[in-house]
């Protein structure tokens, strides 16, 4: 535990290959006034269908279950490659950082950032994809835009945000 208000708690990234559950450990802080809900502070790199911002509600932290009871708008971008990472983070972090944007993991071989729907996917897409255009070996995908059972579709939470707009 860092501080009264944060903390980190292990989130269900998936199975490994024997089918035992393999964990993340992200860092969250209580929402003012409740026990149980609790603010993703940064996106996940493993962890599905979560991003910086949204709310949940601690179901049992000893077996990584959460409810998730509102979403940030934000959409978590994941990096991956074995090389050129850091010459992709010199050429994408600003340029998100300047819609809003944050660089929430650097690692060795993964980036992960988040960015708010509202920016449009067109306009997130041709960024990233111009920051990775001379580095085929490196790929990119959303962590909560797609159905985590399947990856293939679209969840559609976003149109909640267009909604309101």
């Amino acid at each position: 535990m860092q501080n009264a208000d944060k903390m980190e708690l292990p989130f269900l990234a998936g199975l490994n290959d024997a089918d035992e559950p393999v964990f993340e450990s992200l860092e969250v802080e209580f929402m003012t006034n409740s026990s149980d809900h609790v603010r993703l502070i940064k996106s996940p790199l493993l962890t599905r269908n979560l991003a910086a911002g949204d709310i949940l509600r601690i179901i049992n932290p000893d077996t990584a279950e959460y409810e998730l009871v509102k979403r940030s708008g934000n959409l978590c971008i994941r990096v991956f490659g074995k090389e050129y990472l850091n010459e992709i983070e010199e050429a994408l972090s600003s340029k998100l950082e300047k819609l809003g944007g944050s660089l929430d993991l650097h690692t060795s071989h993964a980036l992960v950032y988040a960015i708010h729907v509202s920016i449009g996917f067109q306009t997130i897409e041709n960024i990233i994809d111009e920051a990775c255009k001379d580095y085929p070996e490196v790929v990119w995908y959303y962590g909560n835009v797609y159905d985590p059972e399947d990856g293939k579709t679209p969840l559609e939470w976003w149109l909640e945000f267009d909604s309101q707009n």
